[in-house]
């Protein structure tokens, strides 16, 4: 790219109202999924509700979601000149809201908190996507295509083939490729998830040049509720949580959730866990069964799960070696 590209102006596409609809559903089903998180860091749900099973798959669905949108919008703002000031301007809010929810997390889950979430991920792969704008649209298709085959391969045919323990600090887990990523409420590394973005240029970029644009601003003339949503979409993003979190603590106070056994707890999210990495049924049970066994009689059941504790105190790496090593009962 030229000097003088950066300074010619794109030609106005006009704003598809479609897409930002799109977004405002996108917005609604997180919504409903963090609202179930919610309920279950509360105990109104089982342990492990909101990353298991479907809403393991509801929350990925919803991340690409998002991440698609965003290269779709990425074409449409910045191609075929980026619009660096605009561009960086926008990084620079998208980066700082993500920064936000970092300090923020860490001081209300010490132990658990984001550092490379949906909004990290946004701006970073929203980098990498200025490079593609300009290239053939079979070159960001292809890659996306790999991107998604190694994923594949990674978890299915070889499961951990692309897993390695170099990559397991906060420090190198954001790319991807971590064997056990350190815990966090929202972890959405650009492994594999920049293939959502990848192919959201490939399509804006197709439908530029098969003229779709003046159709799909037809679909939808006039705004509508979740239009509107999705324009503002990041200020959304920031405030709903917490007050979903501040609804559902004063129902606590009303109608408080019974008492959950703190054993069973730790042994379905252990488990849950435990199978994420390529564990077998069995001896993901039996080391968690010990493990918990262990840290209740070592008194370090409740400051592990209160986040007093790491799980990266030596007591409970001595605790999960022992484990690991002791045989399961036939």
């Amino acid at each position: 790219m030229t000097a003088s590209d950066s300074q010619t102006p794109s030609p106005r596409v006009p704003r598809i109202t479609l897409i930002d609809t799109l977004r405002g559903v996108a917005l609604i089903a997180m919504a409903t999924y963090h609202f179930t998180w919610d309920l279950e860091f509360f105990g109104y749900v089982e342990p492990g509700t909101a990353t298991q099973g479907f809403f393991r798959i509801y929350a990925r669905s919803i991340a690409s979601s998002f991440l698609f949108l965003a290269g779709i919008s990425l074409v449409l703002a910045h191609y075929p000149h980026v619009r660096w000031r605009w561009f960086w301007k926008r990084f620079a809010v998208v980066a700082g809201a993500a920064t936000a929810i970092s300090l923020a997390t860490l001081i209300v889950f010490p132990s658990e908190w984001i550092y490379f979430g949906i909004l990290h991920n946004i701006a970073i792969s929203s980098l990498i996507g200025i490079a593609f704008l300009r290239l053939p649209i079979f070159i960001p298709a292809a890659l996306a295509f790999l991107v998604i085959l190694g994923m594949v391969v990674d978890y299915s045919l070889m499961p951990g083939m692309l897993d390695l323990p170099v990559f397991n600090t906060r420090f190198l887990s954001w790319i991807g490729f971590a064997e056990i990523p350190p815990r966090s409420n929202d972890y959405v590394p650009l492994f594999p998830w920049i293939a959502a973005l990848l192919l959201g240029i490939a399509l804006a970029r197709l439908a530029l040049a098969q003229q779709w644009l003046p159709r799909l601003a037809a679909v939808q003339t006039k705004p509508n509720l979740l239009s509107k949503a999705g324009r503002h979409s990041l200020i959304i993003y920031l405030v709903h949580q917490p007050i979903l979190i501040a609804i559902v603590y004063l129902i606590s106070l009303v109608h408080p959730a019974p008492p959950t056994d703190p054993r069973q707890n730790y042994v379905l999210s252990c488990e849950m866990s435990c199978r994420q990495t390529g564990g077998d049924q069995p001896l993901c049970r039996h080391f968690c069964s010990c493990t918990a066994d262990r840290l209740i009689a070592g008194q370090l059941m409740t400051p592990l799960q209160t986040g007093a504790i790491s799980a990266q105190d030596d007591r409970i790496q001595t605790i999960a070696e022992q484990c690991s090593i002791s045989e399961p009962l036939p």
